[in-house]
């Protein structure tokens, strides 16, 4: 029976303060300096190191609505960079499924969604990508948009060989299990010593793929998840060929080391040597769980964040130490690089992610206000959202206790990071977005900021008018509060521990008992 091992390990190449390089001139989107200031590497290196990304679904970092949230193409610069400025080659090579999120997109989603697939593409410029593969993410605004972005990609069922010192590695990009076999084999006969292949699969279909007879690759990386919440942890099945998937949104870099022999040969993988790291992992994931728990005391946060860094560090120092190479033996190592937030961001990444936010917002407010349209009326018989204003009137107790949550500020929240018109965020930061009755227009969202009582309690204008509890959702439950708590944005959140956190006189909160 095969072993899944799910790693989530930090790992980095970075030894030392990150050196700054200079600011990319301003140009037009999709245009973006190539990577600089990495020596020469030999052409005899010992070695090779490989990054790859993939399933990044348009991502360029976290939300931002939880502590120590993953990602960030800054943080996957910053790794790639450093790299280069060491003595061996460094390749860069994404999977595919990386510059949208979904298959569709609406309208009004289009100015945002293609402005941040030309950063990302600008980003992968900036890294050196070596070359990529595509997938159906990454067609989304059709193969003519995809192809302007002028990236280096590979059609399916085809081979790239890369010089990477003294060896050249084979990279397969494939999507069916037949492709897979032969392209790899093709990469074989055409003279690469490590191949990599890119299977725009699933990892169970990947892994059905890589028990094919004659199956050339040496390590498999399965380049799509199934659902949009499935690719939460990073996977690696150690099998006669690995097979590795990546968490999904940008949140973790593949690292593979090469380790070269006098004399060309088969490559090994090396042994697992990853149980302390492993062990600093469940740590840390205890620490970042109990850093997100509301109402935690300041200053007790404080000391578990500091805990928490001390913590990575270790992890960092773990990873960042050469592989230990079999003497005589070609060898390679499998390493996840989860992009942790205490990792630095590269400079000329960030001013692209600033660019992006910058302009996103512009454009989206201007398409609302050309080509916006109101939601629909709810139909007869249907509530309709009313604003909080109304609830007041019979329930001003309840309002003190709101105002203390987070949900009272949930716009506010926004506003400071400058993201009130980015299309990703404001579905969970106002009430009744794009829903009968609600508010549909960035430029209308006036008077429906944060999530107020009907976020929760639905759409209140019958209860207003003819108050009962048949007309309105008096207590809801943990199925509607996940819509906007979901794993990405509050994967920490426990329905138990954040209910009394709302909860207060006047709004559910079970009234004292009566003293004799």
């Amino acid at each position: 029976m095969r072993t899944v091992l799910v790693a989530a390990l930090l790992g980095a190449s970075l030894a030392g303060c990150m050196r700054k390089e200079s600011a990319p001139p301003q140009a037009e989107a999709g245009t973006a300096p190539a990577a600089t200031g990495a020596p020469a590497a030999s052409a005899n290196a010992p070695g090779a190191v490989l990054f790859v990304s993939a399933d990044t679904r348009g991502y360029l970092g976290p939300c931002g609505c939880s502590e120590n949230m993953r990602g960030g193409i800054g943080r996957a610069a910053a790794q790639v960079l450093e790299a280069r400025k060491g003595a061996l080659p460094v390749l860069y090579v994404d999977g595919g499924n990386s510059l949208f999120g979904e298959p569709e997109l609406k309208p009004g989603q289009v100015p945002q969604e293609e402005r941040k697939a030309k950063a990302l593409a600008d980003a992968m410029r900036l890294m050196g990508l070596s070359v990529r593969a595509t997938g159906p993410l990454d067609d989304t605004r059709g193969e003519d948009f995809r192809q302007g972005l002028g990236l280096p990609e590979m059609a399916p069922g085809t081979v790239k060989l890369l010089p990477a010192g003294a060896r050249k590695v084979g990279v397969v990009a494939a999507d069916t299990p037949e492709q897979l076999v032969e392209a790899s084999a093709r990469a074989r006969k055409e003279g690469a010593d490590f191949v990599l292949a890119l299977l725009d699969a699933t990892l169970e279909a990947a892994q059905a793929s890589a028990e094919r007879p004659g199956l050339a690759a040496d390590v498999v990386v399965a380049t799509r998840t199934a659902t949009e919440f499935s690719g939460e942890q990073n996977k690696l099945v150690r099998a006669a060929v690995p097979v590795v998937a990546l968490q999904s949104k940008g949140r973790s870099l593949l690292r593979v080391d090469l380790g070269y022999a006098p004399q060309p040969g088969p490559f090994t993988l090396q042994a697992d040597t990853g149980r302390e790291v492993a062990s600093l992992e469940q740590r840390v994931a205890m620490l970042d769980k109990e850093i997100n728990l509301p109402g935690v005391d300041p200053r007790l946060k404080a000391l578990k964040q500091s805990k928490r860094d001390e913590l990575v560090a270790r992890k960092q120092a773990l990873l960042t130490a050469p592989p230990q190479a079999t003497a005589g033996v070609n060898s390679f190592s499998l390493r996840f690089v989860p992009l942790e937030s205490g990792l630095p961001s590269h400079p000329d990444a960030q001013a692209l992610v600033a660019a992006y936010d910058a302009d996103v917002g512009k454009m989206n407010l201007a398409w609302a206000k050309e080509h916006g349209k109101d939601c629909p009326a709810p139909k007869k018989g249907e509530a309709a959202f009313v604003g909080n204003e109304p609830c007041r009137t019979c329930h001003e107790e309840a309002f003190p206790q709101w105002e203390k949550t987070k949900h009272s500020h949930a716009w506010e929240t926004l506003e400071d990071l400058g993201k009130q018109f980015h299309l990703n965020c404001v579905s969970c930061h106002v009430t009744g977005w794009e829903q009968p009755g609600g508010v549909c227009r960035l430029d209308k969202v006036a008077g429906r900021e944060d999530v107020g009582c009907e976020g929760c309690h639905g759409p209140g204008s019958e209860h207003a008018d003819a108050p009962s509890k048949d007309n309105i959702l008096a207590s809801p439950g943990e199925s509607l509060c996940v819509t906007c708590h979901n794993p990405e944005n509050s994967p920490h959140f426990d329905f138990a521990t954040y209910l009394p956190r709302i909860l207060g006189p006047g709004h559910g909160k079970p009234a004292e008992p009566a003293k004799k």
